[in-house]
């Protein structure tokens, strides 16, 4: 995905878990972070207390949507998957893209993978890797400010 390209839609999991959300629910309410995981990652569940705190902090403010990517066939156990999210506290909406419809459209090969959406559903920021966490935070930030901006 490219800078001010428009959030896809959120269509094609073969579940959700913590609730499910559309595109529609988000875009035009507040800006979203859409983070891709997998349990087969570690750096995903290093990350993963950073990205609890930030949806925590922010969580007037800033919708935070969780989407498990899998890599191999070991990350299709949707027991797995649940009793990872458990452990590491990911009680935000899980899509879980087990057919990576969702990675297609984002155009994502990667996890752990950030995605910021502005309240308008523009792409405002992307990173990947496990570090970063500083950076995702201001781009958040920013986004946020310019909302506050033009209310």
């Amino acid at each position: 995905m490219k800078l001010r390209e428009p959030m896809p839609e959120l269509t094609g999991a073969v579940e959700w878990l913590n609730g499910e959300v559309t595109k529609e629910d988000l875009v035009g309410e507040k800006p979203t972070l859409i983070h891709f995981w997998s349990v087969s990652c570690y750096l995903c569940k290093e990350a993963m207390p950073q990205v609890n705190q930030f949806r925590d902090q922010y969580k007037d403010k800033l919708n935070v949507i969780a989407v498990h990517m899998p890599r191999s066939e070991e990350d299709l156990n949707l027991e797995q998957i649940k009793q990872v999210a458990a452990e590491h506290e990911i009680n935000q909406p899980i899509f879980v893209d087990s057919e990576h419809k969702l990675a297609e459209a984002f155009e994502n090969q990667y996890v752990p993978a950030y995605y910021v959406f502005d309240r308008e559903g523009k792409l405002r920021h992307f990173q990947a890797g496990g570090s970063g966490m500083k950076m995702l935070e201001k781009r958040v930030n920013r986004v946020l400010d310019e909302l506050e901006k033009t209310e």
